[in-house]
């Protein structure tokens, strides 16, 4: 009897491994820290949490809810904001959540939150900068920007800026800024703020704003030195959330299918996040970055350059004060 190597394909013992295989990858998924295993209580504490009507966004304000904060939900739609805020309520048995708008793509509409929250709260121990998108088309805002980077990084940085004197005045104080392990195929052009020079093929844009998140984290964690406000980037994992939702329908149905097996769900990919907020291990920690497992790591050399990371905030600065 002849045989031929597609023979082993449709052998049962190869699906039977397949199976075996899918489901010891999914048990793997988990960190080494559970949030669910962290007695850390937030009562007294105020958190903002961006993008939080949706996916991994949702989780840490959910977490912060169970743990006693006042927590505002920073979300661009009303009612999606909304729906997520009456969840959260409910199943944490915490009153103290509100929702706030912000579009981080807009530097106008996050100068009007910052303003919003100055004027009523008092204090803010926590800020997770988590709103971004990926695959969004090619796009200018109306103040001259890349949209990607907008969303990603200008607004995010621009947000952080505003709220840093309430976040010192509350000290001790942690800002969590949500990265990906995407920043390793990111690159370093200052053009690219206002859209020139870039390449839209599928992640480009989205990796170039990741590796600036760390870039500025670190150059913010060396000038909030002796504030006792730390701030810390993250890779939350490949995650299911809606991420992707500006990719066409084959692109995210293919992601979808493999992700049921080999992807965190939103809630896994919070820990990482919530780990950086809230752990007392990370208590004092400032200027690194966390993987998905919650282990200290060290991000692409690019990343790590000072000088770039210097360049990259005082971009920013310059750019965010004539907008």
């Amino acid at each position: 009897m002849s045989w031929h190597y597609t023979d082993l394909f449709s052998h049962p013992l190869w699906f039977a491994c397949t199976v075996v295989l899918a489901a010891v990858t999914r048990m793997q998924r988990r960190g080494r820290w559970d949030p669910r295993s962290c007695t850390v209580r937030l009562t007294g504490k105020t958190a903002i949490v961006t993008g939080a009507n949706t996916g991994i966004g949702k989780f840490i304000a959910l977490d912060f809810a169970r743990r006693g904060a006042r927590v505002i939900l920073a979300c661009r739609s009303e009612a999606r904001g909304t729906a997520a805020m009456n969840e959260i309520r409910q199943r944490s048995n915490n009153q103290n959540v509100h929702l706030r708008l912000v579009d981080t793509s807009s530097l106008q509409s996050v100068r009007k939150f910052a303003a919003q929250i100055l004027e009523e709260e008092k204090q803010l121990h926590i800020l997770v900068n988590n709103a971004g998108a990926s695959g969004l088309p090619r796009g200018i805002t109306s103040e001259g920007l890349d949209m990607t980077f907008a969303t990603n990084h200008i607004g995010p940085f621009l947000l952080t800026y505003l709220l840093l004197d309430l976040l010192k005045k509350s000290a001790p104080a942690r800002i969590v800024n949500v990265s990906s392990t995407n920043h390793w195929k990111g690159k370093v052009d200052f053009s690219h703020f206002r859209g020139d020079n870039l390449d839209y093929g599928m992640d480009s844009t989205y990796n170039h704003t990741k590796l600036h998140n760390i870039l500025w984290t670190n150059e913010l964690a060396r000038r909030l030195k002796g504030t006792d406000v730390t701030a810390n980037s993250l890779h939350p994992g490949i995650v299911m959330t809606e991420v992707m939702r500006h990719y066409n329908f084959i692109v995210r149905l293919i992601f979808n299918m493999i992700g049921v097996f080999f992807f965190k769900s939103s809630e896994e990919g919070a820990f990482s996040s919530i780990y950086c907020a809230v752990a007392e291990e990370t208590e004092g920690i400032t200027g690194k970055y966390f993987d998905s497992d919650c282990s200290l790591v060290l991000p692409a050399p690019l990343a790590r350059d000072p000088a770039i990371a210097a360049k990259s905030f005082e971009t920013c600065e310059k750019l965010t004060a004539k907008l």
